[in-house]
């Protein structure tokens, strides 16, 4: 691929609000990396609502980027510690050349579906804003009644500058069919018996966006033209369930702009509507970038899950995947509010269990890469996460089973 500018810090969750109305619109869209004092969510919570993009959390402060705007509103909170501008002199190396563009992904799916069409069927969800397809690769053993087997789906690539986030999805793709293909006895009886969808880009515009100049620009959102002449939406701020809540901003300007309203965008939209169109779906992963944690529902409210068994079976299997990647499993508010978010959505309107992965690396210093860790990190980040992939696919028959026996049979390739 292409240099790209070095900004370190933005995953899945990030906030916005109170000062969003008040904030005036600026032509400087220079983004800033700060350092900010939060010694609890409460307070990580106050600092996303002003729209900036919280990347890194520890015990007593994080780490943020945001726009000049976003910045002022944080030295107004007191709690600023260190801030600088993000310069195209933090180019990031062009060993990048192993992850995948738009067209390369594009061309490998298509080759691999192809070369595996009994297992394999490669369809387009819809179109993004730019025209271009949101693919999706259907596998199965049992193409023709697959409707009718279990079913989960992953995704990755809502946010444009996580790029690591697409190759896993990608990967696990490319993973199944050659292992099924090669007589693997247990992926065989696996992918026999399931229905598993994987949409390796939702946000392909974006992703296209952020490494169209050869520099990595730390572009977030989809490419929507917005109402002030700014463009995109956060389409992790976007879905349904929980809309217009805390920690998505009303400043189209902002990196956790919300849009208009819910599924506003084509792309969120192909989403649902694709989800929707297959009810035997149980179980849905959503890959982001970065801070090595397993999250799952709610991130628009501090209350936990009322239903007790719900609430079980995320967090079990939350820490049953922790115990394969090495990930800190928690609600995604402990965090901080977000609302709008995928798996909020996919839970709170269908019962989905439902869980965000935000990838390596742990924090976002010049020396671990952030959102640009650089292309040696993509193998053994798939590799860490592929068993967790695996015991999703298996317990989308009755993700209940965890639960129910405590101990029961998981899959091991």
């Amino acid at each position: 691929m292409k240099m790209m500018l070095k900004t370190a810090l933005v995953g899945c969750f990030v906030l916005a609000n109170p000062f969003n109305k008040a904030i005036a619109q600026s032509s400087d869209d220079t983004q800033y990396w700060m350092k900010i004092r939060a010694e609890d969510k409460l307070t990580r919570t106050q600092i996303a609502e002003t729209g900036a993009s919280i990347e890194v959390t520890r015990e007593d402060f994080v780490v943020a980027t945001g726009n000049i705007e976003e910045k002022n509103a944080i030295e107004k909170l007191g709690r600023l510690e260190v801030s600088f501008p993000l310069t195209k002199e933090m180019d990031f190396p062009k060993e990048d050349e192993a992850f995948h563009n738009y067209d390369e992904m594009t061309l490998k799916l298509q080759q691999l579906s192809s070369k595996h069409s009994q297992t394999a069927q490669l369809s387009s969800i819809g179109k993004s804003v730019e025209g271009r397809e949101i693919w999706v690769m259907r596998i199965s053993g049992n193409l023709n009644i697959a409707e009718t087997l279990p079913a989960s789906i992953f995704m990755g690539g809502h946010h444009a500058r996580e790029h690591l986030s697409i190759e896993l999805p990608l990967y696990y793709i490319e993973y199944l069919l050659k292992e099924y293909a090669a007589g693997n006895p247990k992926i065989q009886k696996l992918v026999n018996s399931r229905d598993i969808h994987i949409i390796p880009m939702v946000n392909p515009d974006g992703a296209e966006f952020d490494i169209e100049s050869g520099s990595y620009k730390s572009w977030r959102k989809n490419r929507k033209k917005n109402s002030n002449g700014t463009f995109g939406v956060d389409l992790n701020r976007n879905y349904g369930f929980g809309w217009g809540g805390g920690g998505a901003s009303t400043n189209p300007s902002s990196d956790t702009f919300r849009g208009p309203n819910a599924f506003s965008e084509p792309e969120s939209l192909a989403v649902k509507n694709y989800v929707e169109s297959h009810t035997n779906i149980t179980v849905l992963l959503s890959f982001h970038t970065f801070s090595q944690l397993i999250l799952y529902p709610w991130g628009h409210t501090y209350d936990s899950i009322q239903v007790t068994r719900d609430k079980e079976v995320h967090e079990f299997m939350a820490q049953k995947m922790a115990t394969w990647n090495g990930y800190q499993p928690q609600q995604s508010s402990d965090l901080y509010i977000a609302s709008g978010d995928t798996t909020d959505w996919a839970y709170g309107e269908h019962k989905i269990v439902s869980f965000t992965f935000e990838l390596d690396p742990a924090n976002s210093g010049w020396g671990s890469g952030g959102f640009y860790p650089g292309a040696d990190v993509i193998p053994q980040v798939q590799a860490k996460n592929l068993d967790p992939v695996l015991y999703l696919i298996e317990y989308s028959d009755n993700p209940y089973r965890v639960i129910d026996q405590k101990t029961g049979p998981i899959f091991k390739p």
